[in-house]
């Protein structure tokens, strides 16, 4: 056995190849390929008073609140202070930071675009990192130094200043998506999930609320030293800055390293999650080269990945490009209407202090589709069907808005279209239910989270630069873009739902060729989950089931 410090996977022999078991017998003592050896030597702990216990649903209840205690309330709370610390700039838009910055034309609208150009550039390298380093330590210092970054954008006067605070804001950001994906997958099994990411997502929602009771408060101040736009970004750059500093104390990395859990709860932690078939954790990432993380490297290491079979199978499957492109084609609407929104509001007759409390509307609408999807896809185990349904409003709302002129009688029906088109965010959190549920193996994983976020943010970058500034303030030419993206997303939607059918049929076509048993029997429950804590790709491992 190699070095500790060096010991990051274990060596596969053609003719030594065991597997970690989950069978009765738990046989924890052997490996098989792609193995971490800390997941290895953690099982290895396993006494035999543990080994073949089963977890009674009280049991499992006991567990998932301790784990919700400890990680779902750090997820839920760090992405409410990463929306409403991105978002900010929508609330200041109409506090006066566009007088005051002196900006003009798309000025505005690269205030958000290049927060997403940061995110771009550097989403694979902090999709590496989350694999390498210590989850929660790593999040911690992201964000701390984006609360930094906050509070600084108080004391920017130019375009040149906010362009390079809000740059900075999307490297530090970046993590929070990428890094909730693997806690999902790491704490929580596939039909939790969904829920779970609905839970941290629905504070797109949330915040708008909250932002906008600030945003609110903060308008009524009058004759202070900052102005009122200053005094909002120093006060949530600090807030979240404190933040950032509890969680480096008070988040386990994962059940290996839980410490605040009895090695017991650890361990029956992570047999919760043996059925997701997508493994715990991998720190090594197979391909070819350990390149360094640049722009330039990150488009290296991509190529030579083709070298390697999980990031090879990962960039040759239409299940990962489909889900990539549902995340570009429903980030763009969001994004540019993320930035606009107040702007749009404001442009219908509503003045800047009934434009923050309409916010508080929207975000309750926000989680009111969030939780209902998430619930919903769980109620009926259907995510693609839902994703399909809760596109539909988006399209009614964006119809209404080209069709319908702005005047004193349509104004509140023009609001209502606004609110429909909030759906966005029920369909992003089932679209990352899908991919968190259908990829296996860590580094396919890897490359997987790495092209949806990818996309996610160039739908986002792209979005505010749909807004024109000579087509102000109705904007027609943008939700016509609008209309024919989500026509794009709903196709990709009925793809990928076909195409997982499909891949279901023929893995039971496969099992029943070997076991012997007729192909059109269902399969499912008969499944060992022998390898489930090997890094198998979805596509190698016999037992791997998609879900729809």
């Amino acid at each position: 056995m190699a070095d500790k410090q060096d010991m990051v996977q274990y060596e596969e022999s053609p003719k030594d190849i065991h597997s970690l078991r989950s069978g009765s017998t738990h046989d924890y003592t052997v490996t098989h390929k792609g193995i971490d050896a800390e997941v290895a030597e953690f099982f290895a702990q396993q006494t035999f008073e543990t080994q073949g216990k089963v977890i009674d649903e009280a049991t499992n209840r006991r567990l998932r609140w301790m784990i919700h205690k400890r990680v779902l309330s750090v997820m839920v709370v760090t992405y409410f202070a990463q929306t409403l610390d991105k978002g900010t700039i929508n609330f200041a838009s109409i506090m006066g930071i566009r007088e005051d910055a002196h900006l003009k034309g798309q000025e505005y609208a690269w205030l958000t675009t290049c927060v997403y150009i940061a995110i771009l550039a550097w989403e694979f390298p902090t999709n590496r990192l989350i694999q390498r380093l210590p989850i929660a330590k790593y999040l911690a210092f992201n964000i701390m130094a984006w609360g930094a970054v906050l509070a600084c954008t108080a004391a920017c006067t130019n375009f040149t200043g906010l362009v390079v605070v809000r740059t900075f804001l999307g490297i530090f950001e970046c993590v929070c998506q990428p890094a909730f994906v693997f806690l999902s997958t790491m704490w929580y099994t596939r039909e939790e999930q969904a829920l779970i990411i609905g839970c941290f997502y629905s504070m797109n929602g949330f915040q708008q609320c909250v932002g906008g009771l600030i945003a609110y408060g903060i308008a009524h101040i009058h004759g202070a030293a900052l102005k009122n736009w200053q005094i909002l970004f120093t006060l949530l750059g600090c807030i979240t800055f404190a933040w950032g500093f509890f969680v480096l104390f008070w988040m386990p990395d994962s059940p290996m390293h839980a410490k605040c859990f009895s090695l017991e709860d650890r361990l029956l932690m992570a047999e919760r999650v043996r059925k997701n078939e997508t493994g715990i954790q991998n720190k090594t990432f197979k391909v070819l080269l350990a390149l360094r993380f640049s722009i330039e490297a990150m488009v290296m290491l991509i190529w030579f990945s083709l070298q390697k079979y999980q990031a090879m199978e990962a960039l040759k499957d239409w299940t990962v490009w489909a889900m990539t492109l549902v995340s570009f084609t429903n980030a763009l609407p969001t994004g540019g209407l993320g930035a606009f929104s107040n702007i749009i509001l404001n442009a219908f007759g509503f003045t800047q202090l009934q434009t923050y409390l309409l916010a508080i509307a929207q975000g309750v609408i926000i989680m009111l589709f969030l939780f209902s999807a998430a619930y919903l896809s769980k109620r009926y185990n259907q995510k693609l069907l839902w994703a399909f349904i809760y596109t539909l409003p988006n399209i009614a709302g964006t119809i209404v808005f080209i069709c319908v002129p702005t005047s004193s009688h349509t104004k509140v029906g023009l609001l209502m279209a606004f609110y429909c088109m909030q759906g966005f965010g029920a369909v992003a959190v089932l679209n990352l239910a899908i991919m968190t549920g259908n990829v296996g193996g860590r580094t396919k994983q890897v490359i997987a989270s790495s092209l949806v976020f990818v996309a996610w943010a160039v739908g986002n970058a792209i979005g505010p630069q749909v807004f024109q500034d000579n087509d102000a303030p109705r904007y027609i030419k943008a939700f016509v873009a609008h209309i024919i993206v989500y026509g794009i997303q709903l196709g990709a939607i009925v793809f990928l739902r076909i195409r997982l059918m499909r891949l279901n049929a023929l893995k039971r076509r496969a099992q029943a060729a070997t076991s012997n048993e007729p192909s059109s029997k269902d399969l499912d429950e008969d499944l060992s989950h022998q390898h489930a804590f090997d890094d198998l790709t979805d596509q190698e491992n016999p037992d791997f089931r998609y879900v729809y």
